[in-house]
């Protein structure tokens, strides 16, 4: 039987990760020296611009094993610029807490560095406790704090004290450990350990564990609680050999020094094996022409990879984050990630390097489809998607590093979207001109909930489906599906149409003459037609934000907050500092992180995140087109025709 566990490490920028990752392996008996951040030698920071910055920027993978339990561990960025790498998280501590306790991610918390000079581990408990609101259990007490004798001792059923208070707070989620705590039947120490990893895997408990891993300080007591306190897998061999095929590409995409991608696989279930053939997104077949596995610090060739573990694949040629192999897991979290709700153009600095530019982005859009590359062949543009401004500085030096090519940046723009107001229709029939496809396609479109996306749905008999082009109504559905998404990137103001539903109303082809690009060619002008009889409401971002500061500064911070005409929803002070919850147009969040310092005198704390849309208020912002202007059916046809 083999016994394993999926581990990240999430915190903020500087927060020692990567050195913690260090300590374990160490700890492990995988390295015998730890590795510096600061000189580039760590496992896992091994990109030139990491070991440059001193910051992780890709996520990695290592693997150890503890009595005899594999742990992959992943060392997440901790800059909230590589959302697409964490959760990919927004790793700003609470921010951070609240989507784990939304996801319900079994949690222990390592309070690190407690050598430094004004550690204060009772302090950071108690904030750990008060502001990010947890269920937080102190698993132990620190000696020495602030020096470099700093010492982490674990409590133990000899400390009665601990045991009191983990059974009252336990009993908080228990009603039998209630009432055998009521009638004054305190349960053994065992009960409470079995109860307290119980709760953690639940992650209604989250214990709390103090050290420094530079120094190696309350490592061992964290592994003795990671193996403990948080919920293993187990898998023998004929649940490999029995089960289907599961596997997800989750957090990377790279491509190695001669330019073959690689995906990093974590498989669910079953088993797959190198010379295996797998359909990725209903496109042609590929195969795996090599495995490596992570294995005590390193990855090694093998011919299969099975459940609970993660590896590198190679031969996938098609494959993109977020994509499955085999089958889609069923049990797995619903992960929705807040999209980028910046642009910006990136231009070349030499005009002979615009080829290899579009080529060099489209193999980082591979590593964070998030980048969203697109193309303006009109202006001759590329476009990509931004979280924040120091993203532009790490896309600018690692083109500069890894594909020798220097590049500027337009000015930053927000990302809006539109959805339709109403209900359209459009027809186009086979035969009838101006149509000079070989296919009838006839659409509808209307609005649908909020955040629900892009839905399709056919609503036509099935002898109007080319049967010797698509072998099944389903399969021309997921082939519409993809068309109808493609073309609603771009609606009636340039941007991406969103929680609508497309019915095909009408479908009719010529045998043999009609292909699929047919069907496809002739979409995109009917479900713009359609659109446009619909009309759509452009809606921008919206940032909700939580922000602390010294209490004499709120009234200044407040006739700021105004000034953006940002919507205070919550505002709390103490005796020093206070709280202002509020939303903001992502358009002046950059703003306000701008202004932060200065409104705080440099104490305070600022944090946001993606909300919701909101209707664009004044006049209504366009985005220049990247398709064939499908709007204009005379000057699509000229583009398309020609092009056929």
């Amino acid at each position: 039987m083999k016994r394993y566990l999926n581990l990240g490490i999430l915190a903020h920028v500087d927060a020692g990760k990567t050195t913690l990752t260090e300590r374990l392996l160490h700890t492990a008996g995988v390295i015998d020296q730890i590795g510096s951040v600061a000189a580039g030698t760590t496992q896992t920071d091994s990109l030139p611009l990491e070991q440059q910055r001193g910051i992780t920027i890709k996520s990695a993978v290592v693997s150890f094993v503890v009595d005899n339990i594999t742990i992959n561990l992943i060392d997440t960025p901790g800059h909230p610029d590589f959302i697409a790498e964490v959760e990919r998280v927004q790793p700003q501590t609470r921010i951070l807490m609240r989507a784990l306790k939304r996801l319900r991610i079994p949690t222990l918390i390592f309070v690190n560095k407690i050598d430094r000079p004004g550690a204060r581990p009772e302090d950071v408990f108690a904030d750990i406790t008060n502001k990010l609101a947890l269920a937080s259990i102190e698993m132990g007490i620190v000696h020495d704090a602030g020096t470099k004798s700093a010492l982490f001792s674990p409590f133990g059923s000899a400390h009665a004290p601990f045991n009191t208070l983990l059974a009252e707070s336990l009993a908080d989620q228990n009603d039998g450990m209630l009432a055998a705590f009521v009638e004054n039947k305190a349960p053994s120490y065992s009960e409470l350990r079995t109860e307290l990893a119980h709760q953690t895997n639940r992650s209604l408990a989250h214990p709390v564990f103090f050290g420094s891993a530079i120094l190696g300080v309350g490592v061992d007591a964290l592994i003795s609680g990671i193996i403990e306190l948080l919920p293993i897998g187990e898998v023998t061999s004929e649940q490999n050999d029995g089960e289907p095929v599961s596997g997800v590409v989750l957090f990377k995409v790279e491509r190695s020094s001669n330019g073959e991608k690689i995906a990093y696989i974590r498989m669910f279930s079953g088993s797959v094996r190198t010379r295996e053939r797998f359909k990725i997104r209903d496109e042609q077949e590929l195969r795996i022409t090599s495995i490596q596995v992570f294995e005590r610090g390193s990855t090694v060739q093998r011919q299969s990879v099975s459940e609970g573990s993660i590896a590198k694949i190679w031969g996938l040629t098609a494959i993109r984050i977020g994509d499955a192999l085999g089958v889609a897991p069923t049990n797995q979290r619903h992960r929705q990630f807040a999209p980028p709700t910046l642009e910006t153009a990136i231009v070349p600095a030499h005009n002979d390097q615009k080829g290899a530019l579009h080529v060099a982005l489209t193999q980082l859009a591979e590593q964070d489809p998030l980048i969203n590359l697109r193309q303006d062949d009109v202006r001759q543009e590329l476009y990509l998607s931004l979280n924040g401004e120091v993203q532009k500085e790490v896309i600018q030096q690692t083109l500069a590093n890894d594909f020798d090519i220097e590049v500027e940046f337009n000015e930053t723009t927000t990302i809006c979207i539109e959805r339709p107001t109403g209900i359209g229709t459009a027809v186009e029939t086979i035969g009838k001109s101006p149509n000079p496809f070989l296919a009838t396609v006839g659409l509808r479109i209307e609005p649908a909930e909020i955040d629900s996306g892009v839905k399709f749905q056919l609503e036509i008999d099935s002898k109007s489906v080319p049967h010797y082009i698509y072998r099944s109504a389903d399969e021309f559905r997921e082939a519409m599906t993809q068309t109808i998404q493609e073309v609603l990137q771009q609606g009636l103001h340039g941007w991406r149409v969103t929680d609508c539903v497309v019915t095909m109303t009408h479908s009719g082809y010529s045998s043999p003459g009609s292909g699929s690009s047919d069907f496809r060619d002739l979409t995109a002008p009917v479900l713009m037609r359609a659109l446009k009889m619909a009309g759509t409401e452009v809606c921008e971002p919206m940032h909700r934000f939580h922000m602390d500061g010294p209490v004499d500064m709120l009234s200044p911070t407040l006739n700021e907050v105004a000034r953006l005409e940002a919507i205070p929803t919550a505002t709390a002070s103490g005796e020093s500092t206070f709280t202002l919850e509020g939303e903001i147009l992502a358009s002046r969040m950059h703003k306000l992180q701008m202004k932060m310092m200065a409104l705080t005198r440099g104490e305070g704390v600022l944090e946001f995140t993606f909300d919701h849309y909101k209707p664009v208020r004044g006049t209504i912002p366009i985005r220049p087109r990247t398709d064939n202007n499908p709007l204009n059916y005379k000057e699509y046809l000229l583009h398309v025709v020609r092009r056929i």
